[in-house]
């Protein structure tokens, strides 16, 4: 079976990506990584470049112009890997919020027969938050049970980040027509995923509050995944026309 993909969008991880990387490839599952940077100032693609130079064929890289918001970065990501022909992508933050072990066990999950997506989730039993205020918890849950309300989701973690999916299901997935960019996008994937039948089951993972580095959330994405989740059920109907459905 083909090595599966991750997807890493990065911009100023020089602090982690090396580490980050190494994680990855000592995995059991052998993982490609795919690092889609966002032309760090901090010279974090130099050092993939690096760890491309070590781990020939296994590490690379997207360059961009400049930060164009992670829900384009994914979908550069995702455009790749079809090209190249993987059969199960994921996707995880730079940073180790998402336990780099954890992703043999994504990957697993999706290789089972009838998964689709499989989410890393911190709101399924068993899940947890580590080194997070309580404003910022309180925040994160709340706007996890608005999504499920608004939208009639099933999924307890739609804001998650943490994801494998199978080539299938962003094949049919109109890539080009994802609406949002920050994490708005994570929601309208899954969304999309849903309401075209495709399965989605959530493993429950520990997620840890970043040791190094700085913080990409801002009000400006708080405020379009807020808003964005309106759009999506308003136009839930065209989604399930766009492209073939499972």
């Amino acid at each position: 079976m083909q090595s599966p993909l991750v997807i890493i969008p990065t911009y100023n991880e020089r602090e982690n990506i090396r580490d980050i990387i190494e994680a990855v490839m000592g995995l059991k599952s052998g993982f490609h990584v795919l690092i889609v940077d966002d032309n760090s100032p901090d010279g974090t693609g130099s050092l993939v470049d690096l760890a491309a130079d070590d781990f020939p064929d296994r590490v690379h890289i997207i360059r961009r112009q400049g930060k164009m918001g992670l829900g384009t970065a994914y979908i550069a990501g995702f455009k790749w890997a079809i090209d190249k022909g993987y059969q199960l992508v994921c996707e995880m933050d730079a940073d180790f919020s998402h336990d780099p072990r954890d992703l043999d066990r994504l990957f697993e999950a999706c290789s089972e027969n009838g998964t689709d997506v499989v989410i890393g989730s911190r709101y399924v039993k068993g899940g947890s938050l580590v080194n997070w205020p309580l404003d910022r918890k309180i925040l994160s849950y709340g706007a996890s049970v608005y999504v499920r309300l608004v939208t009639g989701m099933p999924i307890k973690d739609p804001t998650a980040g943490f994801i494998c999916y199978r080539r299938e299901v962003l094949e049919n997935i109109d890539l080009d027509q994802a609406r949002f960019v920050g994490y708005a996008f994570q929601i309208e994937m899954k969304y999309k995923s849903y309401l075209k039948g495709y399965y989605l089951r959530e493993l429950p993972i520990t997620f840890t509050d970043r040791e190094k580095g700085v913080s990409k959330m801002n009000k400006t994405i708080v405020s379009e995944a807020i808003k964005g989740v309106i759009q999506l059920r308003l136009q839930s109907r065209k989604f399930k026309s766009e492209g073939s459905s499972k």
